[in-house]
């Protein structure tokens, strides 16, 4: 069953993938157009990790209210249905204070639970979950992620090989119930527009190369920002790498490391490979979302008058 709708609130989106520069246009969005942001990346929900996650600085969410940024310890579970939950109280709230909620990340995943819910068939086998875990255990997570990708390849393509709960999902869906996660999704997506018909959703985008240096770049400036400290202290404070959010991009890079496996040149080389891509699954998902409307990063005016102009229409002061 779905959650309740807060009312019909106006929804402003701003996605597009890691790197593109979301951040600045977010916040130059919100000061314009009256906003409050709601994050919607599944890192930035973790407290202790900044830098890795390319969370917007204390200075930046001083400008701004910023909802469901570091609200959980890196040891707590959370996923696509806790952001579904708590992404629908914070429009409440936005919408109830007269302001426009802006979510802005690149986690297609929770986009999608917000607008349009998560699957919820009540889909639950246990058993076969804790037989697939074993499976991981004994065979390794590589064997089981190539069954997925036999399977159920749409799922697999979206689904990163080191994400085991994700992988173990999929192939519980697939094998309990008989059909595919990603048909299940998309049968979902059929209600794309019942919870909020009246949405602007702007993705950001530039040429690939270009997207590529400002990843590299920005690989570098976490390195001199401090990022080996950050991982560091995780550590110190009892945050294992076998932790899901431990095991993201950067993070798992960082540790190798800090172990002494890599070298500072080999990290970054890796690091920012599996950085570029993650993007290129980023943009898999969201050529999938025909209510994009897309604009080159640069143009900036083009956006502006676009969110303008829907303000307009929606009576959005």
């Amino acid at each position: 069953m779905h959650q309740p709708i807060p009312a019909i609130p106006k929804l402003l989106i701003l996605t597009g993938p890691t790197g593109v520069g979301k951040t600045d246009l977010s916040l130059e969005i919100s000061q314009l157009f009256n906003c409050e942001i709601i994050s919607s990346d599944s890192m930035q929900v973790y407290r202790h990790m900044d830098i890795g996650t390319a969370k917007a600085t204390v200075d930046e969410r001083a400008l701004v209210p910023h909802h469901l940024i570091d609200i959980i310890d890196p040891d707590e579970d959370y996923d696509a249905a806790c952001y579904e939950r708590d992404s629908l109280a914070a429009v409440k709230k936005i919408f109830e204070k007269g302001r426009v909620p802006l979510v802005t990340g690149g986690t297609g995943l929770y986009i999608q639970a917000l607008c349009q819910g998560i699957f919820s068939d009540g889909l639950s086998f246990p058993e076969l979950k804790k037989q697939l875990a074993n499976r991981i255990a004994t065979e390794g997570k590589e064997a089981i992620y190539q069954e997925l990708c036999k399977v159920d390849p749409v799922s697999a393509e979206r689904i990163h090989p080191n994400d085991t709960l994700r992988i173990i999902r999929g192939l519980e869906i697939f094998q309990g119930s008989g059909k595919r996660w990603s048909d299940h999704l998309k049968d979902q997506k059929k209600n794309e527009y019942t919870r909020f018909p009246e949405r602007l959703e702007i993705g950001l985008t530039c040429e690939r190369d270009r997207l590529y240096d400002r990843i590299n770049r920005r690989t570098e400036m976490m390195f001199e920002a401090g990022f080996e400290k950050e991982v560091r202290d995780l550590l110190a404070q009892g945050y294992g790498e076998e932790l899901k959010p431990m095991q993201s991009i950067g993070y798992r890079h960082m540790i190798q490391y800090i172990k002494g496996e890599w070298s500072r040149s080999q990290t970054l080389e890796l690091m920012a490979r599996d950085t570029r891509r993650y993007a290129k699954r980023q943009y898999t998902w969201f050529n999938n979302r025909t209510s994009l409307k897309w604009f080159d990063v640069e143009d900036r005016t083009a956006v502006l008058k676009v969110i303008q102009n829907w303000c307009r229409e929606q009576n959005i002061a």
